[in-house]
């Protein structure tokens, strides 16, 4: 018998967005999380790097340097009124999270630690500023630790190991979801006023990836089946550093602490690429740099992949002839120490997946999928836009990683991802329990958990012809070569056929586990359909953007056009086919211009 829970909010993901969200919400109305992984296990918990706030504690900086910074980061494509609402918003939500007990890293006087990160700079100089706010390597492993006890301690009730398979819809407002209990195999209505997804993004769609084994794209893949348009999903980040073969990252505070890339040669490449910020440019222009540098046969041993150096003799070689200097002007010197105390965690990584100490040996990096800038289409407070005309779906709102505000654009700044969840899952949060506080419930539908049961006995039904695991290496080894760093028309085409060639065969896929305790077979399968959706969602929305820009870059169309490309698209999937619009950028005072480091 199916089990009926009634709540005012009802938030799907527990990771830093989703846990934000529920603090706010829970203060004055009934509140729910589900979460398909015990909360402090969600993927925020890898975020190693920092918070980017211009609190100034460091050295001068101001909130509009950040701003400027994102949307040069985003390559322009950015929503300008977003990106200066959410910079403003960064500095009071970090002070917001230590209040809340938060161990930030400090300096002597007890202040809040600051640190260079890639793509931010003072805007008068041109050079890095420290605006990173961290938690040693751990930021959100931290983060997560202290939203989820002050959730508890605001008595949010927690649906864990929950995978939600639907979102109900009755008469245009949101009404609830449907969930299987993994433990059970049984399903669950969970009915509401306001409804968020925080379900993260979907690095799992290619071959080497920094996201955890959660990070398949649930929360767009059934937004897409339930007529709401996807934003920008042509534009996916490769970050620079994941470790060799596994994409495992190495955060960008690595480089921020002085860390120097090399190529075979020997040499610090990226001062041909970006002069003036060099190893500390922004995510897409190295992770090109990098591939270029491979392509011209400088990955080392031939290889494609190239060297990370931290080791103190190098970072304080390169200080020198770069002129870096402490906050007090004297020399920027590390010792080995100094090095271990700033990234304990990557030091482990290292260690335990490469049998490398990175004080006495460069570590191994290539570019690794790692962030989504595309999503569900959202305004500044969270609420879910189902059109290119700004038309809210009333009581539906998504935030963190699967949502597009959009202040990423073509490309995020590093630490934004967390100033990003921060902010607009507390604003979701904040405007669901106020729009719940004013309406009745939605009716259920007569039968709320009759798709979401038909999806599952689907899967049951294949000939089995076909295997989940290999469908997925395709998937993922077709993506990662050809929706990638760099991308071709040709390219792109092979990659939308042979996805469209891998949908075919998911239908003839059968779990062969009959079990309903924690049945893992089908929760993958399922997972499976929801990746091959927003490859072939991500590969045509690609293609046709003829141009390049931020993490979309192709090799045939080498410039940005912003007489024909200056606009974000919207993809509308019926499980047949991928209908494209497009809708503008909003610009206020940030007018395009070329982008350099």
């Amino acid at each position: 018998m199916t089990q009926t829970h009634i709540f005012d909010v009802v938030i799907i993901g527990a990771g830093g967005a989703g846990l934000m969200a529920a603090l706010y919400a829970s203060r004055t109305a009934r509140t729910a999380v589900l979460s398909k992984l015990y909360p402090i296990r969600s993927h925020t918990g890898a975020a190693q790097g920092g918070i980017g706030a211009a609190l100034g504690n460091v050295e001068e900086d101001h909130w509009e340097w950040h701003a400027f910074d994102t949307v040069k980061g985003s390559d322009y494509l950015g929503d300008q009124d977003a990106i200066d609402f959410m910079c403003q918003e960064a500095v009071q939500s970090v002070y917001d999270l230590e209040h809340l007990g938060l161990p930030f890293s400090r300096m002597s006087d007890g202040r809040i630690a600051q640190r260079p990160f890639g793509g931010h700079t003072n805007n008068l100089t041109g050079k890095p500023v420290r605006r990173s706010c961290y938690a040693a390597d751990r930021t959100g492993h931290m983060i997560l630790q202290t939203l989820f006890q002050q959730c508890i301690k605001n008595q949010t009730l927690f649906f864990d190991e929950f995978q939600v398979l639907d979102l109900l819809i009755e008469n245009g407002r949101a009404a609830g979801v449907v969930a299987v209990e993994i433990a059970t195999s049984e399903l669950h209505v969970f009915q509401a006023k306001a409804v968020i997804f925080a379900t993260g993004g979907h690095g799992r769609v290619w071959e080497i990836t920094s996201n955890a084994y959660s990070y398949t794209g649930d929360g767009v893949a059934l937004t897409l089946r339930r007529g709401i348009p996807a934003e920008d999903m042509e534009f996916f980040q490769f970050h620079p550093t994941g470790i060799y073969k596994l994409g495992i990252l190495i955060t960008e505070a690595v480089r921020g602490e002085g860390g120097i890339l090399l190529n075979n040669d020997g040499e610090r490449f990226m001062e041909r690429y970006a002069p003036h910020i060099k190893d500390l440019a922004s995510r897409d222009v190295i992770s090109r740099s990098m591939y270029l540098e491979m392509k011209a046969g400088k990955g080392i041993n031939g290889q494609r992949y190239m060297l990370l150096d931290v080791r103190p003799e190098t970072v304080n070689k390169y200080a020198e002839l770069d002129g870096r200097t402490r906050p007090d002007g004297t020399p920027y010197r590390v010792t080995d120490q100094e090095i271990l105390n700033k990234i304990p965690d990557i030091t482990d990584f290292c260690i335990t997946y490469l049998g490398i100490d990175p004080v006495k040996q460069p570590i191994p990096v290539q570019p690794t999928a790692h962030y989504a800038m595309g999503g569900i289409p959202t305004n500044k407070m969270g609420e879910v836009v189902i059109d290119d005309q700004g038309t809210v779906l009333p009581g539906l709102y998504a935030a963190g990683e699967c949502a597009c505000v959009s202040v990423h654009g073509a490309n995020r700044l590093g630490t934004n991802s967390l100033v990003d969840l921060i902010v607009f899952g507390k604003h979701a949060g904040i405007r669901a329990a106020e729009y719940a506080a004013g309406v009745d419930f939605q009716p259920l539908p007569s039968d709320p958990t009759g798709p979401a049961r038909q999806q599952i006995e689907k899967l049951s039904v294949g000939s089995g012809k076909e295997k989940a695991i290999t469908i997925g290496r395709e998937m993922k080894a077709v993506m990662f070569d050809h929706v990638g760093v760099f991308r071709t028309a040709e390219g792109l085409h092979a990659a939308i056929e042979k996805v469209r060639e891998l949908r075919e065969r998911f239908q003839q896929v059968r779990v062969s586990d009959s079990g309903k305790i924690f049945n893992t077979e089908l929760l993958n399968t399922w997972e499976l359909g929801n990746m091959l959706d927003l490859a072939w969602v991500t590969a045509l929305a690609a293609e046709a953007r003829t141009e390049s820009r931020g993490g979309h870059a192709r090799e045939d169309f080498p410039q940005r056009d912003d007489a024909r490309w200056l606009k974000h698209s919207l993809a509308w999937f019926d499980g047949q086919s991928v209908r494209l619009s497009y809708k503008p950028v909003t610009i206020t005072h940030y007018i395009p211009q070329e982008r350099v480091y």
